[in-house]
């Protein structure tokens, strides 16, 4: 698993991403053809309910038209349901390649030596790739269903009356081709006003870090200047993409009625010719009136809001990129780092789930003093290691690397016999569990949550992986395995979310769980039922201790401190390693909370 130079994020990532998960696509193009069928057959049963059933006198067929009518909304709501999880299958991988290109953009252009002020890389790094999610999302559950319910309309109206059709298609499609251009408009002005945040962000965050320096050296009205003109560049961009906005709804309101209006024109002509039955025309304006109009607001709506600032962001995030991109060796721009230059090979299964470091050595990037300094350390398949030392010692660097989410600059590191940088992927996905301190928790169900890393589990074993590591309680305060959770249910506490993450990667076919921090949130008592649970499930657990009472219960213990790295049972470690005594006598001179 060679390390890849950051590509740009552009629409070539998003080929590429949609390529790598081309089943959930797929499957989320099927799942919505279906939940449209009701968009689609609405007008068709109304007006076969009207010629054939009430104006022709009989009221029992009528009312079976109706009823299918009602039977579609039904099934539309059940192939919603079921459409769920794989929005979840695109959305969630994608954020995690977003998170991974601007890391590692920011990485190189600090390896580097470029010049990048703190705010802004946080504002990337946080802000804008959780913006990317929630618009990715957002635009998944809500464009995807208007444009294909917009589409369907227009089959089942020209399926009704192809006249109708022919007279009406016409306004929806001048008034989309008159939307683009407003669109475009609207997106140079949404870049503005995100570069306008991102240097707002920069000099606020300058400003404050350097207060002190500020007020010693009587600068505060020239830095006051300087934050004021920041924040009126901002107000000013903001304030024109509401302007252009606000225009575009009122073109595509206009725009939406038109139809109906060239429909109750024609419909006396229609009428009187015979091209069109009293039936038909009302199933027209079904379609025109609960179809058509409320789509094409709501989609132009929602293109020109969440599609324009996803783009945006996208833009901005491609251009920081680009320009953290190193430049051919030789050539204009910095040399590769030692890990991009590395020949992919063909990837490879171990044998056994067997970890081992022999003299690891890793930093972060060129020149940089070593995070992880000639480790050797052997986990045997199915032991348990405790991870202790002060801050920034480098324990969750280690996760990192264990997880095979980096490789190390020297040294090799094994699993299974194999070095983890020529492991095959999709091997490790399956069996490498990471669960970091901040715990995620995505919107769906309970157990669309619980088995997502395991999706054919039986509720049967959702349940029981969930007691096992102390949140059957949590389940059955939410309402069981359909309640919602995430932006559709109630809040989760930190240390509810992880009792979810936990629960998660206990039901994972993983044979190897790293628990960096995951239990910090917890009271002891329900720390130690989690980790006894991997413990007696017979996984290679390695935890990263929040207390010292994880390395008291673990039958072997890693203290990670410089060059006094030392490893071995608790006994032995109270009298050769002098961090790990003082780590226990704190302990038990507080009271072990």
């Amino acid at each position: 698993m060679s390390e890849a130079a950051p590509r740009p994020i552009d629409r070539h990532l998003f080929a590429g991403f949609l390529r790598r998960h081309r089943g959930a696509a797929v499957a989320v193009a099927g799942w919505s053809l279906l939940e449209a069928v009701p968009a689609l057959a609405s007008g068709l049963l109304v007006a076969a309910a009207l010629d054939r059933g009430f104006l022709a006198e009989r009221p029992a067929e009528g009312f079976f038209w109706i009823g299918l009518l009602g039977a579609a909304m039904v099934f539309r709501a059940l192939m919603t349901r079921t459409l769920t999880p794989w929005l979840g299958r695109i959305v969630e991988p994608l954020r995690d390649d977003l998170v991974t290109a601007v890391a590692a953009g920011a990485v190189q252009r600090a390896a580097a030596g470029a010049r990048d002020t703190a705010g802004a890389g946080v504002a990337r790094l946080t802000v804008q790739v959780e913006t990317v999610r929630s618009l990715v999302s957002a635009l998944l559950r809500s464009a995807r269903q208007l444009g294909v319910s917009l589409l369907m309309a227009f089959v089942g109206l020209a399926a009704l009356s192809a006249p109708v059709a022919a007279l009406t298609l016409p306004p929806v499609l001048l008034t989309l081709l008159l939307c683009v251009p407003r669109l475009r408009v609207l997106a140079r002005r949404q870049r503005r006003q995100l570069r306008a945040e991102e240097r707002l962000t920069g000099v606020a965050g300058e400003t404050f870090d350097g207060i002190r320096d500020v007020v010693a050296c009587g600068a505060r009205d020239r830095v006051a200047d300087e934050l004021s003109a920041r924040i009126t560049d901002h107000r000013d961009a903001v304030r024109a993409v509401a302007r252009t906005a606000s225009a575009n709804t009122l073109l595509v309101s206009l725009g939406s009625h038109l139809p109906l209006l060239v429909l109750l024109l024609s419909a006396p002509r229609l009428l009187d010719s015979g091209a069109l039955s009293v039936g038909e025309l009302l199933g027209a304006t079904s379609y025109l009136v609960s179809g058509v109009a409320p789509a094409l607001r709501s989609l132009v709506a929602v293109l020109g809001s969440w599609g324009v600032q996803l783009a945006t962001v996208l833009s901005q995030l491609s251009r920081s990129t680009r320009e953290a991109r190193p430049g051919p060796p030789g050539g204009q721009g910095p040399a590769l780092p030692p890990r991009t230059r590395r020949t992919p090979r063909t990837p490879l299964t171990p044998s056994s789930p067997d970890l081992s470091l022999v003299n690891v050595v890793y930093a972060y990037g060129p020149g940089a003093a070593p995070v992880i300094d000639r480790l050797s350390l052997d986990i045997p398949a199915g032991s348990h290691l405790t991870v202790v030392g002060p801050s920034g010692a480098g324990k969750s660097t280690l996760t990192t690397l264990l997880a095979g989410l980096a490789g190390p600059d020297s040294g090799r590191l094994t699993l299974g016999g194999v070095p983890v940088t020529e492991v095959d992927r999709a091997w490790l996905h399956r069996a490498v569990t990471l669960i970091p301190q901040e715990a995620y928790v995505f919107t769906g169900t309970v157990r669309d949550n619980l088995r997502y890393l395991r999706p054919q589990a039986r509720d049967t074993d959702i349940l029981a992986s969930a007691t096992a590591v102390g949140a059957r309680a949590l389940v059955d305060r939410l309402g069981g395995l359909d309640a919602p959770v995430g932006l559709d249910g109630p809040p989760l506490s930190s240390g509810e979310r992880q009792l979810v993450a936990l629960a998660r990667a206990h039901l994972s076919p993983a044979s190897i769980v790293l628990l960096d921090e995951a239990c910090c949130h917890l009271d002891p008592a329900a720390e130690e039922r989690a980790e006894r649970a991997f413990a007696d499930r017979g996984t290679t657990l390695v935890v990263v201790a929040h207390r010292i009472s994880s390395a008291l219960r673990a039958p072997r213990v890693l203290v990670l401190d410089g060059e006094r790295t030392a490893a071995g049972t608790p006994a032995q470690l109270l009298a050769s390693s002098p961090l790990y005594a003082d780590l226990v006598g704190h302990w038990v001179s507080a009271g072990a909370p």
